[in-house]
């Protein structure tokens, strides 16, 4: 009897060292989530208006804060040396047309002329030689006359056409549908082409361009025509969208991130450039991932690890942790999707330890 009892020792001490811990699978998918973001809203286009023409300014019709269509008339200059300059070419264009109606009336005699002495030398002795050739010669005289005419007439039009488009550019219009945001210069001031400052500013802000700079470890969600979500400070309780339109496929080497554009509609008027949203952006994986539990995933000074059920022994492995999602951790190691993991793991249940199934 006391026998029986000193045999059955060494399987009860067996018995009480195997750990019966509960397991978990670890398991495989394509994550799908989003992250916070910080952006920034621009215009869709914006300009400076600068004067093209030396000029004063006559009339400025806009202000901060108007709303102005294409075309529209903005500023209106005055430019009183131009206008003598277009008298004075047209004035230059006139004569150059008399002298051609000149050249071309002496082209007319001339050859009025030579026809005549060419139908008279047909008559044997009534006309020299020479003067048939001499006619001819006062022809070609006259038709070159006519030409160099005509080259001058042309240029002196070219003058005036030139001088007469640049008035058109004392009347300054606006390039696109917008808001003026800036008016820098007032009726009286001298202004001009150089490093003159702008007159206007205008910005497209119907449409606007949401800038987010994307960090490299999430580019990968990264997909051009696809709907985004963000919010801005001024309207808390909205939520706004945006399609991914451009997108710049370098990174900032100071910032490692890639700027990506995204369109935006504000037709009411509720965003601004300038503001700074805050971007709810697309985290995909190209590839699946592991997941498990987050009890599962050990941390210790030295190393992170789970603990896999290796042929009923405990087998540490380690890994590293991705993002989390609900219960569930993303890991990378050394791990098969289906392989079993303790679910509550701790280093005190050592590498290579018995593990028994939970009952």
């Amino acid at each position: 009897m006391t026998r029986l009892r000193i045999l059955a020792l060494p399987a009860l001490a067996a018995l009480a060292c195997a750990q019966t811990p509960e397991f978990a699978t670890v398991v495989s998918r394509t994550a799908s989530r989003t992250t916070e973001l910080p952006a920034e809203i621009a215009p869709f286009l914006t300009v400076s208006l600068h004067a093209k023409v030396p000029g004063y300014v006559e009339r400025v019709l806009v202000d901060r804060g108007s709303e102005v269509k294409e075309g529209e008339l903005l500023i209106e200059l005055s430019a009183p040396e131009m206008l003598a300059q277009i008298a004075e070419a047209e004035s230059k264009l006139q004569a150059a047309e008399a002298d051609r109606l000149q050249a071309e009336a002496q082209l007319s005699a001339a050859e009025s002329t030579s026809q005549r002495t060419t139908e008279a030398a047909q008559t044997p002795g009534a006309v020299a030689g020479n003067d048939l050739v001499l006619a001819r010669k006062q022809v070609e005289a006259a038709q070159a006359m006519v030409n160099s005419r005509q080259k001058a007439s042309a240029a002196a039009q070219s003058a005036v056409n030139a001088l007469r488009a640049m008035m058109a550019y004392l009347k300054i219009t606006a390039p696109f549908d917008g808001v003026v945001t800036e008016r820098l210069v007032h009726p009286g001031a001298l202004v001009g082409p150089g490093a003159d400052p702008a007159l206007l500013v205008i910005q497209q802000i119907s449409h606007l361009r949401l800038v987010v700079p994307v960090p490299e470890e999430v580019v990968g969600g990264i997909m051009t025509g696809g709907r985004v979500e963000f919010t801005v400070p001024a309207s808390p309780t909205r939520t706004f969208s945006g399609t991914i339109a451009r997108i710049a496929h370098t990174l900032d080497p100071k910032t490692r991130t890639m700027a990506v554009e995204l369109d935006v509609a504000n037709h009411d008027g509720a965003l601004a450039p300038g503001m700074y949203p805050t971007v709810k952006w697309p985290v995909r994986s190209a590839r699946a991932e592991l997941w498990v539990p987050k009890t599962s995933v050990v941390t210790t000074t030295e190393r992170t690890f789970v603990i896999r059920d290796r042929g009923g022994r405990a087998e540490w492995v380690d890994v590293k942790k991705g993002v989390t999602v609900g219960d569930l951790v993303e890991v990378i190691g050394a791990l098969q999707p289906g392989e079993r993991v303790i679910r509550r793991a701790t280093d005190e249940i050592r590498d290579g330890a018995t593990l028994q199934a939970h009952p």
